[in-house]
């Protein structure tokens, strides 16, 4: 971090801006505050697994894993072959496993018999709750009663939530996104880490939406029946109301010349998008400081608009930062490619390419006025 913030020092010019104070919030740009909560209605928690971690629905099954287990683990436990099931789940079969994360199972087993609901224990992370709290403890034996039924441990067919296999570039806001479920949800139901990291060829439970509450009709005591609402015109007359002819004209008051009003943040259209690619994350003041925008790995990342590279510099990861300078005391910062194809100093157009989308599928663009950053969106085409 030192090394960037001497470089952006170091590229300043007589008279321009000074890069000094720049803070483009570059290192924290994956992880995120955004949440598509308002867009979904919140989802009820996950089943809770039976004894031996698995829960059964009509389609698949799916094994939960608990404290420090493995892919191998769960496949020792449930008699699967560890390869497969490590293969069929796109993980090694020894890499750790988080509390409460899904594994899916490539066949049916033998489930086990329902638990009591148990309070769940929250992790550090406030996010991932532990299905299997208390487990630790043996329970007795308790024989069956004479004609008990022992119940199905299968979960309705209507709840059976909807499974995603992760492709490259996705994260866990774009897959929320796309099946209108809060993000919050989404990773309760599967286990994320704090950082919502997921991995290529990673399967997820799409959580059962949740319903949104109905209204409430009015109260009457038993026998009483609904009461009946009293038309409209029962108690009192109609208003004495002076209807104007349709032909008369109406008066206008004055509109404003909105062109004479219009400021550079309220959506001049300056600069253009900078990768082809959906905006998977938007700008918050304080936590991302830019916008994220899906692109697909290779894909060129061009220049907002005509300017000067005013610096080329590397994250702690050692991945390109380019700025920019452009007219009226803007700057626009790019991050999240591979293979820059610009040098400092170089004045470029609207357009070309300044490199590439990297592997991860994600480009961080940001827009400048002196000092502050501001909402990208406002300034794009």
């Amino acid at each position: 971090m030192v090394g960037m913030v001497s470089t952006l020092v170091a590229c300043n010019a007589p008279g321009g801006v000074n890069l000094s104070t720049l803070d483009p919030d570059l290192r924290g740009w994956g992880g995120g505050a955004l949440d598509t909560a308002g867009a979904a209605a919140a989802a009820p928690p996950r089943p809770v697994p039976d004894n031996r971690g698995i829960i059964s629905y009509p389609g698949y099954q799916v094994a939960i894993a608990r404290q420090g287990e493995t892919v191998a683990t769960i496949a020792a436990r449930l008699g699967l072959n560890a390869g497969q099931l490590a293969s069929y789940n796109a993980i090694s079969a020894t890499a750790p496993l988080n509390a409460g994360a899904v594994v899916a199972l490539p066949r049916r087993v033998a489930a086990g018999a329902p638990v009591a609901a148990a309070t769940p224990v929250t992790s550090s992370t406030g996010q991932v709750s532990d299905p299997f709290a208390g487990q630790g403890m043996k329970t007795p034996t308790v024989p069956p009663q004479v004609g008990a039924t022992t119940p199905t441990p299968t979960q309705p067919a209507a709840s059976q939530p909807r499974q995603h296999v992760v492709v490259a570039g996705e994260t866990a806001w774009s897959v929320a996104r796309k099946y209108n479920v809060s993000v919050k949800d989404l990773a309760e139901w599967n286990g994320l880490s704090s950082n919502l990291t997921l991995r290529t060829g990673q399967r997820l439970l799409i959580p059962v939406a949740g319903q949104r509450p109905a209204t409430t009709a009015a109260i009457t005591a038993p026998g009483a029946g609904s009461p009946t609402p009293a038309p409209p015109s029962a108690a009192q007359p109609l208003p004495n109301e002076k209807t104007q002819p349709t032909n008369k004209p109406v008066d206008k008051p004055a509109s404003p010349d909105l062109g004479k009003t219009r400021t550079a943040a309220s959506g001049s259209g300056k600069f253009r998008m900078p990768a082809n690619g959906a905006i998977i994350r938007a700008y918050e003041k304080g936590k991302n400081e830019g916008i994220d925008i899906s692109a697909a790995p290779g894909s060129p990342v061009t220049a907002a608009g005509s300017g000067t590279v005013a610096a080329i510099t590397r994250d702690t990861d050692q991945v390109p930062i380019i700025v920019m300078r452009h007219d009226n005391n803007l700057m626009t910062v790019y991050a999240g490619l591979d293979n820059v194809t610009v040098t400092k100093g170089q004045k470029v157009g609207a357009g070309t390419t300044l490199g590439k989308a990297r592997n991860q599928g994600v480009v961080h663009f940001e827009v400048r006025n002196g000092f502050d950053s501001v909402d990208p969106e406002k300034y794009l085409n």
